[in-house]
């Protein structure tokens, strides 16, 4: 299933992406739903703490508007037209692995880490697909694109064994892990620059685990203005995605809706020679595409 939000007068609410258009799920059950069913989940982190046993109860759902031709479709929304929030609205945690990639990490000269690098980041970067991201021009003039896959925890994890860790995880999604390189190398901590709002564009969906199989099977791409700057493969991943869970696990405890952003492939700016390096500006179009989690597209502007 790819579940999403979208903003209804300033509120996140809960959709479904169908073949017939995004179903806006409080509506359907408000207007459709038989009593039975008035206790599904319509909220993205409820769906979360469900796990699938709720989303099996909301493809029933789906199946009741999908049948119900043209009554059905006043729960339908355009997905042309609906205004995208990040597909998870409050992690307790954002957990980043920074030089994740093999090829990455040469192409910026670093030694191939030990153990993963961690780092975090905060709920003000969170932002949607479609969203215009300002750049912070007035403390920075270096930002960056970062191609991600991100895992999404299901259920709480302490001390898991990497066979098991993946049967911890909900989903995956997409990220554009911008970064200000200059203010991220000031200091040896690379928070400040990863920090900055809206600065992790997520989405546009968040797709179940089981519709997505092997996480490190997966094609990546960053596209800007229409140029690819980044085409690898998660395969690439120096530490895999259950290494990843079982690892942070061993040190914190994961709850439901936590979320891990697991590096960037090769292809960013900074990993270009300085004569070639040409950070984001006003304008910009960045497109995040990871195989069957659809693409996330994102336009950078001034900030005001």
């Amino acid at each position: 299933m790819k579940l999403l939000t979208f903003n209804d007068n300033g509120h996140f609410k809960l959709g479904i992406k169908t073949e017939k258009g995004i179903l806006d799920v409080a509506a359907a059950i408000e207007g459709m739903a038989s009593d039975q069913m008035i206790s599904l989940s319509t909220t993205l982190h409820a769906v979360i703490e469900g796990g699938m046993a709720a989303v099996a109860q909301l493809q029933r759902l789906v199946n009741i508007v999908l049948e119900a031709g043209s009554e059905g479709e006043a729960y339908l929304l355009d997905e042309t037209h609906i205004q995208y929030g990040p597909c998870v609205t409050n992690p307790s945690k954002i957990i980043c692995v920074g030089l994740n990639y093999r090829k990455h990490a040469e192409e910026t000269n670093a030694p191939i880490p030990e153990y993963p690098i961690l780092f975090n980041k905060f709920s003000n970067t969170l932002t949607g697909h479609g969203c215009e991201v300002p750049l912070p021009e007035k403390v920075s003039s270096q930002v960056d694109y970062e191609a991600e896959l991100v895992i999404v925890i299901g259920k709480k994890a302490k001390y898991v064994e990497k066979e098991h860790a993946l049967d911890h995880v909900f989903g995956y999604c997409n990220v554009n892990d911008l970064s200000a390189r200059d203010l991220q190398m000031r200091t040896h901590q690379w928070l400040l620059g990863k920090s900055c709002d809206s600065f992790s564009p997520l989405g546009p969906f968040l797709v179940t685990a089981d519709e997505v199989g092997d996480p490190n099977s997966l094609d990546i791409r960053c596209i800007v203005n229409g140029e690819v700057r980044q085409h690898s493969h998660t395969s690439d991943m120096i530490f895999h995605c259950n290494e990843i869970v079982s690892y942070i696990s061993q040190h914190m405890t994961l709850l439901p809706g936590d979320i891990i952003l697991t590096g960037t492939p090769a292809g960013v700016v900074l990993g270009y020679p300085k004569e070639k390096q040409f950070y984001l500006k006003p304008g910009d179009v960045v497109t995040i595409e990871i195989e069957k989690l659809g693409s996330l597209t994102n336009t950078m502007v001034a900030e005001t």
